[in-house]
């Protein structure tokens, strides 16, 4: 079990370097990176499935402190996994903008017959702007919903790693000192992702106040 932890450990750390250069990854690349990273992704997963199997046949004495470490490689792909989502919905919005702005830009308009250019219809132009500010709106709020389903499932693992740290804590007999550190880091990390959340919540209402 030690040498497929370790291994899979070095994997997520591996992808943790990889996901540092999504942004500086250009056009023609992002694709083949993207890919890369999820096909990582689910090979690790496959690894957890195996840690899993291992940690439940080790001794009693050591079967809840592995399952611990496997919980903790748990979260931090559910991390990266989740923050690679969110990139690529940023990146499709982006991208969906850049090709109305393309289209915009190359519509050509035809002359009459007396070589004078036809106006444009200021409601059928200010229809199409209001389109394309809701198509921006309802991808930020994509990203937003993302964001949040993101949240969700980190503070589920906060709560599952919490739950098994105090069972390994009554296990090894820590002192009261070290569990009230460990309950207040919980509740820290609690004000942190309802503080994400709102801010998120916050930032939707903004876009859609004045892009709606």
């Amino acid at each position: 079990m030690e040498a497929l932890y370790h291994q899979t450990n070095k994997q997520i750390q591996e992808v943790h370097s990889l996901m540092g250069g999504l942004e500086r990854t250009d056009r023609e690349s992002i694709h083949l990176l993207e890919n890369e990273l999820q096909a990582r992704i689910d090979q690790i997963f496959n690894h957890l499935e195996r840690l899993e199997i291992l940690a439940n046949k080790e001794l009693p004495n050591r079967r809840q402190k592995a399952k611990l470490r496997v919980d903790q490689l748990k979260y931090d792909v559910q991390h990266i996994r989740t923050a690679l989502h969110n990139f690529q919905q940023r990146r499709y919005a982006r991208e969906a903008q850049e090709r109305e702005r393309e289209e915009l830009m190359s519509r050509t308009f035809t002359t009459n017959d007396a070589d004078t250019s036809i106006p444009i219809d200021e409601t059928l132009r200010f229809n199409a702007g209001l389109q394309n500010a809701h198509s921006q709106v309802d991808d930020i709020l994509g990203s937003g919903r993302s964001i949040l389903d993101g949240l969700k499932d980190q503070r589920s693992w906060l709560k599952d790693v919490h739950k098994k740290m105090l069972n390994v804590a009554n296990m090894l007999g820590l002192s009261n000192t070290v569990m009230r550190l460990i309950e207040r880091r919980a509740t820290e990390d609690k004000f942190i992702m309802i503080g994400g959340m709102l801010l998120t919540c916050i930032f939707m209402f903004l876009v859609i106040r004045y892009l709606g």
